[in-house]
Formats: structure tokens, C-alpha cells, sequence
């Protein structure tokens, strides 16, 4: 007949179950903690990269715009000079107030990128897992939009035909930045780009394949597609 385990024995696998039970319950969140890390971290800054880039883009376009609106029509970067026979001989880009426009556009875009940045953008934990029912539900994780580096700026122009004998001349304002989306467990890096027209004019006539009279091959806008 086997000898009943004595009082001590009882006790220590006793303690010996509440410790495993103990370490179960504290491993458990760590558990799933490192599961969701490895899987969601991913996902919520791909999520957060998509709407940084619609924020950022919406702040280089609202830039321009504000930029402009202060005075940045055709005749103000452009001036087309007409032959005798009123023909297209020289077109000659104000550099000084393309240069002046483009500054003031990428210190306005830095200014809103700095408020995106206060702001940050948030995702709904259950959008990570990709269920439309789960979609807007969950605790909210908010990530940090912090612009890297200074905003490019670049006057880039367009040549289209417009009808007979009529060229469509764009202007538009090319601005690069970099932003970087910040969570507890990682980063993720986003180029950003916006190509805004800022200015337009219909030319009648033949339009040369380049322009000249300027002072330095630094001060010509690129006119040629």
C-alpha cells in the first residue's frame, strides 16, 4: 500500500502550481504582446505611411496655393518676346521671382509639416487586423509624423498643344520632402512628392526649343519636355 504523501509534500506542489499558474499569467501577455508587436507593428505603419503621405500632400498643395495667391501669375515668371512677324523669339524666366516663390512655398510646407507633426495621425487597433468589422474599433494607436530633413522645391515646365498654331505653356512647382512615422517599437521612412501647377498661359505661335539672354545657365527654367 503506497505511503500517503505527508503534509510537506502537499504543500511545496501547492506552491510548485500557484508559481507555474503565476508564471503562465505573466508570460501570456507577454506572449501575445510580442506577437502583436511582430505582426501589427508592420501593418499600423503602413497604415500611418498612407495617411501621412495624403497629410503631407495636402500640406505642400495648400503651401503653393497660399504662396500664389499672393501673386505668382504667368507674367511674373515668364516673359515671351515676339519677332516682327509675331513669332516666338525669347522666353526669358524671372528666376529672381521663381526663387523668391519657391522659397516662401518650402517654408510654408514646412510650417504645416510641423503641425502634422504636433498632431501625429492615429489608427484604430482593430484596422490592423484588416477586418471591416473590427475596422474603427480597439484602443487608438497614435503615431508620430516627424518631417526629415528640409523640403526641395523646383519649377518644372510644360509644353501641350492647345489648337492651331497654339502652344499650352504650364508651370508647375515640383516639392520633395521626407517624413518618418514614429510608434513605441519602430520607424518607417516616406519619401513625399507633389507636382502642383502654379501657373498657365496659351502661346500663338511657334514656340522655339529654348530660350535665351539670361545671364547664367543656372538662371534658364528648362522649357523642353
Amino acid at each position: 500500500m503506497p505511503t500517503p504523501p505527508n503534509r510537506g509534500t502537499r504543500i511545496y506542489r501547492r506552491k510548485r502550481s500557484l508559481l507555474l499558474r503565476l508564471a503562465l499569467v505573466m508570460l501570456l501577455p507577454l506572449g501575445l504582446f510580442l506577437w502583436a508587436e511582430h505582426n501589427l507593428r508592420p501593418v499600423i505603419l503602413a497604415m500611418a505611411e498612407a495617411q501621412a503621405r495624403v497629410l503631407a500632400v495636402q500640406a505642400m498643395n495648400d503651401a503653393v496655393f497660399e504662396v500664389m495667391r499672393e501673386g505668382g501669375v504667368y507674367s511674373d515668371l515668364m516673359h515671351v518676346v515676339l519677332d516682327g512677324e509675331g513669332r516666338v523669339s525669347m522666353m526669358q524666366a524671372n528666376t529672381a521671382r521663381m526663387n523668391e516663390l519657391a522659397t516662401q512655398a518650402a517654408l510654408a510646407v514646412q510650417k504645416n509639416l510641423d503641425a502634422i507633426a504636433e498632431a501625429g495621425v492615429e489608427i484604430p487597433l482593430g484596422a490592423a487586423f484588416g477586418s471591416r468589422l473590427l475596422a474603427g474599433s480597439g484602443p487608438i494607436v497614435h503615431v508620430r509624423v516627424v518631417p526629415v530633413g528640409a523640403v526641395s522645391t523646383e519649377f518644372v515646365s510644360e509644353f501641350t498643344a492647345a489648337g492651331i498654331n497654339q502652344t499650352r505653356h504650364r508651370i508647375f512647382l515640383q516639392m520633395d520632402a521626407t517624413v518618418q512615422m514614429v510608434i513605441p517599437t519602430g520607424t518607417q521612412t516616406a519619401a513625399v512628392s507633389a507636382h502642383v501647377p502654379v501657373a498657365e498661359s496659351i502661346i500663338v505661335g511657334e514656340v522655339p526649343d529654348s530660350f535665351v539672354d539670361v545671364a547664367d545657365t543656372e538662371d534658364m527654367l528648362n522649357l523642353l519636355n
